[in-house]
């Protein structure tokens, strides 16, 4: 992927902006302007054209980065738009970059060569390799390389593999690498020790609910806590739902996937904090013994709560993980969770929804999300809508009567059982990238964690 040395025959890469192409074109030779011109080359956003030498190899690589915005980060696109779209061979970046475009260049490098094939014939590897640029920390890269293809491998995984039981040895193999101490409760233990919820939801999978929990760092450091959903597979439940929304369920536990690729990021560091992880593992099936609607479950905090739909599980074993989290009074609590449909009518599937009870955090984190190309959007807790969340016969429902602002109840529900901690942060997001593009395949995406990461780091510095 990434080689730290001049070698032989490595093919220069120009990354070229449209107001620039005219300047920069008059410098090559002329050779190099027919090739441009034969190929309509005037670098626009990610065209790509190879230049040969006289014996047909690649010569150059030149990549159009599109027309110059102001302010705009350089984007991490870019690297792993060419890095899936270059013969193999040896590249080095033809001109040096700023530190932080360098690094982009480099991570999205290593992202777009990134192949999910656990379940296909073995195929050629791909023989491709970029001289790290001076100005990047390959440390920092490698630790980001890891996080990422942790939480795509996760997310990318069907449920006949990735069961409850899978998901929580994946939590207890991150817990080991890093020297975590952990706790796992698991099936009627779960009754046992407050967590009602995450069983009701759970019971009727052929393997046992669970709760995992990791915990790591030095115990005077400031506590931050990081939730995961992790429902293995989603049928909806006795509320079933159709076959086409049904068919991307495995991917809905990107939420702890994406909670173990920030624990990575976050203990890989070393950063100065108490971290805790906490992964409710579930598979919302369909047996004699799966909850219904009209029953009435209790919760960790004591809540009690409606179910007047079997298929809004997920806010159900967050419920019992956010309350656990919320008894240490955390300085920074934050959950992750493929919650609802309704923030992608909102936002689409790459624009994760942000919740935050902080003003300060949410725009220091958007801030970093802009300068990691790590998008999110902030939509507000309006706590005139938590009237919507009123039962009969319960404390709450987990859902609202009305079709309207669904991923906003879906917050205020989390919101109810999150009452100690001062700053909260609950990203609804999609986990997965829907259509074909270059350096991001059909399959899962973990939105968010670098900007996560980004804010942390700024939050916590060593």
């Amino acid at each position: 992927m990434f080689v730290s040395e001049d070698r032989p025959g490595s093919v220069p890469i120009h990354l070229v902006y449209e107001d620039d192409f005219d300047r920069w074109q008059n410098e090559q030779p002329e050779s190099v302007r027919n090739w441009l011109a034969t190929n309509r080359f005037r670098a626009e956003r990610h065209k790509l054209v190879v230049i040969p030498d006289h014996a047909g190899r690649a010569a150059a690589a030149v990549l159009g980065l599109g027309r110059r915005q102001p302010g705009e980060p350089f984007s991490v696109w870019h690297g792993a738009f060419v890095a899936d779209r270059l013969p193999d061979g040896t590249y080095h970046l033809a001109e040096p970059l700023p530190d932080e475009a360098a690094h982009h260049f480099a991570f999205g490098w290593a992202y777009g060569l990134y192949r999910f094939e656990r379940y296909r014939r073995a195929a050629n590897a791909r023989r491709i390799q970029l001289r790290l640029p001076a100005n990047v920390d390959a440390t920092e890269i490698e630790r980001l390389s890891t996080a990422t293809q942790l939480a795509r491998d996760l997310i990318n995984t069907p449920a006949n593999d990735l069961s409850p039981e899978a998901l929580g040895q994946a939590v207890l193999d991150l817990g080991r690498r890093h020297g975590c101490h952990h706790r796992v409760v698991i099936g009627d233990d779960l009754l046992a020790q407050r967590f009602p919820a995450i069983h009701a939801v759970g019971r009727a999978g052929a393997v046992p609910p669970r709760l995992v929990e990791l915990e790591w760092g030095h115990p005077s450091h400031p506590r931050v806590t990081v939730v995961g959903k992790g429902v293995c597979f989603d049928t909806g439940g006795l509320d079933i739902k159709p076959s086409t929304s049904m068919a991307l369920m495995k991917k809905d536990m990107g939420g702890a996937a994406v909670a173990l690729a920030l624990a990575h990021l976050v203990m890989d560091a070393r950063l100065p904090v108490r971290l805790k992880v906490i992964v409710p593992a579930v598979e919302n099936a369909i047996s004699a013994a799966a909850y219904r609607p009209g029953d009435v479950i209790g919760t960790r905090k004591g809540l009690s709560v409606e179910v007047n739909n079997t298929d809004a599980e997920g806010r159900l074993i967050l419920a019992d993980a956010l309350a656990l989290a919320d008894e240490e009074q955390p300085d920074l609590l934050i959950d992750m969770a493929t919650l609802t449909g309704a923030a992608r009518v909102a936002l689409g599937p790459e624009l994760p929804a942000l919740f935050c009870t902080d003003d300060h955090v949410a725009n220091a984190l958007l801030s970093a999300a802009e300068r990691e190309c790590d998008p999110m959007w902030r939509l507000p807790l309006w706590m005139p809508y938590d009237e919507e969340l009123s039962s009969k016969v319960a404390d709450l429902s987990n859902v609202s009567s009305s079709g309207f602002a669904g991923a906003i109840i879906g917050a205020l529900f989390l919101k109810r059982f999150v009452a100690e901690t001062r700053h909260w942060l609950h990203l609804d997001l999609y986990a997965w990238n829907g259509k074909e593009r270059p350096g991001r395949p059909v399959g899962g995406e973990p939105q968010c964690i670098r900007a996560l990461y980004s804010y942390l780091k700024q939050r916590y510095p060593r």
